[in-house]
């Protein structure tokens, strides 16, 4: 009856194609479709375009990655730092370790314990 439950996860993850690995940094805006996964470093706007009509755009930031740039993209899983506005067409989650210091706009929000957000959240 009190078992422990198992956890779903908000966004399916399944989807990632590319990784920005850690130890890596890139300076300049950086423009994905499908999915992606940040361990590294990006100083500069992060896009997410849709691969077709259904399949949103996904952006996986691990409690490792940090972004000093605007985001925009369909989907998203926050557990590191970003310092700029997020903009997330559908469904946002912002996991224990993230740190977000900026506007964020989105539909649907899953925030963890430990989160922080420093500005503004708009539902859209």
């Amino acid at each position: 009856m009190f078992g422990e439950s198992k956890r779903q996860p908000f966004i399916k993850t399944a989807q990632l194609s590319t990784l920005i690995a850690e130890g890596v940094e890139i300076i300049g805006d950086v423009a994905f479709a499908g999915g992606m996964r940040i361990d590294g470093r990006v100083r500069g706007d992060v896009i997410g375009r849709r691969l077709d009509t259904t399949t949103a755009s996904l952006l996986v930031l691990s409690a490792k990655g940090e972004i000093e740039g605007s985001i925009r993209c369909g989907d998203a899983v926050i557990n590191g730092t970003v310092v700029g506005d997020l903009d997330v067409e559908h469904r946002l989650e912002l996991q224990s370790d993230a740190k977000v210091t900026g506007t964020i706009r989105y539909r649907q929000l899953q925030m963890d314990v430990g989160a922080s957000v420093q500005g503004h959240l708009l539902r859209v």
